[in-house]
């Protein structure tokens, strides 16, 4: 596959969103304390926390959990968006300050017309196409969906999760031609380098070490290339080890590495989610040490 490079967008300052793990200590019970020093940690890195995001566990998440989430995430102070599933959940999110993120799920299956309905009552929000190796929910829009949703005025971006350079690359061309301003946000894990293209992120890697993402983009935008393959280049092993089949078992990989850093106590996972070998951890760890993220 030859890069597009007249796609190529150099010295571009990177919008960054980082889906950030929800930590639990038990199956049954969420690490809140550690909950919200991470998205303290997210923010003040220089990434917008989006959080019920699947990194999030939002699927298995209760509606009085996921409004927990919502109410510390909003007592921190930081600018934030928030995963929602219909016209109710995204103003919600709104009512609190956040900008949501519309899940897919069977509320939103048909795109446009569900995304205008929901629309009516927000200021902005940020779509999701989703890949089914994510989620039996999730699913791919084809460039006239696409289209579409660019013509919605308070969609004020999308997030491209399919795993696949190719039709992420097609959505910048199309954005670029009908409306530049449109943030195309990868969640392409296995290819962290789209952001080259013109891609801003909203990533479910970025949890694991949200400051140097932002040291990443901060080269970017300087003209530092060297600096920004160095860390890229570092952060992409950590990606492709993680995201293997089965891709939503990275949700346990980000647990490991974030109790390997010290900032969780526990890898616990909930109910429902699938976990990774008992050997992980000595992977990890090795990984993690080539990164210089252990302290």
């Amino acid at each position: 596959m030859i890069p597009p490079l007249d796609l190529l967008r150099p010295a571009r300052t990177i919008t960054g969103m980082s889906a950030v793990l929800l930590p639990f200590r038990t199956p049954h019970e969420v690490d809140w304390s550690a909950f919200e020093a991470h998205v303290a940690r997210t923010a003040t890195a220089g990434l917008t926390p989006a959080v019920n995001m699947d990194t999030g566990y939002v699927h298995l998440l209760s509606s009085e959990q996921r409004a927990e989430v919502l109410s510390r995430t909003r007592s921190l102070g930081v600018p934030f968006v928030a995963g929602a599933f219909d016209a109710a959940d995204a103003e919600a999110v709104q009512a609190l300050g956040g900008t949501p993120v519309l899940f897919p799920s069977s509320v939103t299956h048909d795109v446009v017309p569900a995304y205008e309905r929901i629309a009516a009552g927000l200021d902005r929000f940020i779509g999701f196409e989703l890949s089914p190796v994510f989620n039996a929910e999730g699913r791919i829009w084809d460039l006239d969906v696409y289209r579409a949703v660019l013509g919605i005025p308070q969609c004020v971006g999308a997030k491209h999760s399919s795993l696949d350079r190719q039709p992420e690359w097609d959505r910048l061309r199309l954005r670029d031609e009908l409306r530049p301003e449109f943030m195309v946000l990868t969640g392409n894990d296995l290819a962290i380098d789209m952001v080259m293209y013109g891609s801003d992120y909203l990533l479910g890697l970025s949890t694991c070490a949200p400051a140097e993402f932002a040291a990443r983009d901060r080269c970017w935008a300087a003209g530092d290339l060297a600096g920004f393959h160095r860390l890229n280049d570092g952060l992409q092993w950590l990606g492709t080890t993680i995201f293997r089949p089965p891709v939503p078992a990275y949700r346990h990989d980000a647990a490991l590495v974030l109790r390997l850093r010290g900032w969780i106590t526990s890898d616990a996972t909930p109910d429902g989610a699938p976990r990774r070998p008992v050997w992980e951890a000595d992977l990890l760890t090795e990984i993690v040490h080539g990164l210089g993220l252990l302290s």
